[in-house]
């Protein structure tokens, strides 16, 4: 499998001619859903899902796909009808060859006052890559390749850590990480890769690895 990094949460996995993509939100590039057969969303918020994106894809391939949680389903479903399927915590289903399950129901808590949103993790393919959105979910199943979210409003660098810890990833790849400054990266590098205790790495956007 191919993981490609987009801006901030958004990922592309590519397999066997396929291509799935998470979460293609208003942080990442205006192309970030185009080619994709199978496009996942996390949540509602406007940095994992951006509907310009989505209609973009989903226009250019006719074929294509979206495998998302109700609250951002009830936007789209008009526009793509039967094109559209909703899922919750526990639901698998295999699209384009890939087999995904879904993990959590609610989006970290960024302040007691903000209401809290739902949320949904993506565990793809037996464990081979786990995209949590905007929480720190520990899905029931080993995780090869976890996508890690590592600067938030909601999140500090002991969660983080501490969240490696349990989830014991085979490496972390940094998602989530459009607010964070070049200046910090190489603390956030250090502190993660030496306490985490899992291979820590980071993609440039555009990049891509073999997993």
């Amino acid at each position: 499998m191919k993981l490609t990094k987009k801006s901030h949460s958004c990922v592309r996995l590519e397999k066997d001619g396929q291509t799935l993509v998470i979460d293609p939100g208003g942080f990442s590039e205006q192309d970030a859903a185009l080619g994709a057969d199978v496009i996942l969303v996390t949540h509602e918020h406007p940095d994992h899902f951006d509907e310009a994106r989505l209609r973009a894809g989903m226009e250019e391939n006719p074929g294509a796909r979206i495998w998302t949680l109700k609250s951002v389903a009830e936007q789209l479903a008009a526009a793509f009808p039967g094109r559209v399927h909703t899922v919750g915590h526990g639901d698998t289903f295999t699209a384009a060859g890939f087999d995904v399950q879904v993990h959590g129901e609610l989006h970290a808590v960024i302040h007691p006052d903000i209401p809290r949103v739902t949320n949904v993790g993506y565990l793809v393919d037996a464990g081979t890559v786990f995209h949590p959105g905007d929480a720190l979910t520990v899905p029931d199943h080993p995780v090869g390749t976890l996508m890690l979210p590592v600067m938030a409003p909601w999140n500090k660098i002991s969660e983080v850590i501490d969240y490696v810890r349990e989830v014991k990833p085979d490496r972390a790849y940094d998602i989530h990480d459009a607010l964070l400054t070049d200046l910090a990266r190489p603390i956030y590098d250090r502190q993660i890769g030496g306490l985490g205790g899992a291979e820590h790495l980071r993609l440039t956007p555009g990049d891509s690895a073999r997993l």
